[in-house]
């Protein structure tokens, strides 16, 4: 189902083996307070209280200069996923898993739908007061919007390499 909230932000929970599957979508400019506190913007609200997942967890992306809010349930199947790759007894695996978990920090919205972003990760994804959400399917997203703009394609260039990427399976 697709519903309209608000000006160029959609939101589509379907069903998917009799679970809400998450579906966050849209670009929202944002401001964290003095202590580092940030409105979830009520859109992404809407799907977490759809879902049932009132925990979240933060961690700086793997690629990119930007936070990462995963809903519970999205971050143990992401766990569950990274685990069945790695081998416990090798110690290069072991220590890609502590980083990667140590990394992250469990945050809760308080009743009016903030949340805490540490002093550390402000800094590592260089994020001073102004903030993007973006909606990434089942996660969201935490730009400064220095390097959001820095990521982005052009028009054109993102025109190229979407239709490079769909018509890929045509070329073999």
């Amino acid at each position: 189902m697709w519903c309209e909230v608000g000006k160029n932000v959609y939101l589509c929970n379907r069903f998917h083996y009799n679970d809400v599957r998450m579906r966050f979508l849209g670009n929202i400019e944002a401001k964290t307070d003095v202590k580092g506190r940030a409105f979830l913007p009520a859109v992404f609200r809407k799907v977490l209280q759809a879902s049932g997942d009132d925990c979240l967890v933060l961690r700086k992306d793997v690629f990119q200069k930007c936070l990462v809010l995963y809903p519970e349930s999205v971050w143990n199947a992401r766990l569950d996923m990274l685990k069945s790759q790695l081998r416990p007894w090798k110690p290069a695996h072991q220590q890609m898993f502590r980083q990667f978990v140590s990394e992250a920090e469990v945050v809760t919205l308080d009743g009016n739908g903030r949340f805490l972003i540490s002093k550390r990760l402000l800094k590592t994804a260089e994020i001073d007061q102004d903030i993007q959400f973006i909606g990434m399917d089942d996660t969201i997203e935490i730009w400064s919007p220095q390097n959001l703009e820095q990521t982005l394609k052009t028009d054109e260039e993102f025109g190229t390499e979407f239709e490079n990427i769909m018509n890929a399976d045509e070329a073999q």
